[in-house]
Order: structure tokens, then sequence, then C-alpha cells
């Protein structure tokens, strides 16, 4: 199991996605649970490190998704992933990872588009729009 942080803006709902280290496609930054954290605030350190954001983020996840994670080795193996909903206060101009991602906003619909876990499209797509309805 992997915990999840979907960044999201006070201002206008978009959501913040990053790239992966090693294909380059658009995520939410993710990582393995840290002990001594609870799962919300691993969520809150993985888009610390991933993506320099500093926020709020909500202590109960608001779903989950799965994916096939390949491995050094070749093989791979599935993953849940609790995803947990992060309201970005700020975002750093240098952070662990900045040399190695980069980072975006998109309307949740348009991220929806643009990642592939099918489960985290579901997510993004429910998600509703700064001042509007559910897309």
């Amino acid at each position: 199991m992997q915990v999840a942080a979907l960044c999201r803006s006070r201002q206008d709902g978009k959501v913040l996605l990053v790239t992966s280290r090693g294909t380059g496609r658009w995520i939410v930054p993710k990582g393995w649970p840290m002990p001594g954290r609870t799962l919300a605030d691993a969520a809150l350190q993985e888009a610390w490190e991933e993506a320099g954001v500093l926020g709020t983020i909500g202590q109960e996840p608001i779903g989950t998704y799965h994916y096939d994670k390949v491995q050094d080795l070749g093989f791979s193996v599935p993953v849940e992933v609790r995803v947990y909903l992060l309201d970005v206060e700020s975002l750093a101009d240098d952070w662990l990872e900045s040399g190695q991602r980069k980072r975006r906003w998109f309307e949740p619909a348009r991220a929806a588009e643009l990642v592939a876990e099918t489960g985290l499209k579901r997510l993004l797509a429910g998600m509703v729009p700064a001042g509007g309805s559910p897309a």
C-alpha cells in the first residue's frame, strides 16, 4: 500500500500534478508509508519532497486507486494507493526533487485525461471545479 496527496489550489480548485522520475508521465505525489507518521502525514511529506507543496492535508482518504508498480528487476507488483486531499497553501521554489520532476496546475477534468491510472482518473473527474458542480 502507498499513500498519495491530491494537491488542490484553494484559489481556483486546480490540481497539481508532477512528472514521474522514470517515464515523465503525469502523476500525483505518492510514496510508501513512513514509520512514526500517520498515513496522511506520509502523503504530506511526499508532496513536499516531490512537488515542494506546503498545505493542510485531510486525515481520512478521499479514495483509492490501484496500479502495477514496476520493480528494478523488471517484474511488477500490484499496489493500492490511498489518496488524501491536500489544500495547497504555498509552493516552494526549490525542493528536494526539483531537479528530477516538473510540476504543473491543471483543471481536474484535464488532469483526469493526463493520468494513466483508471481509479485516479475517476477521483479527478469527480472533483468539483472552483465555483461549480462536479464535472
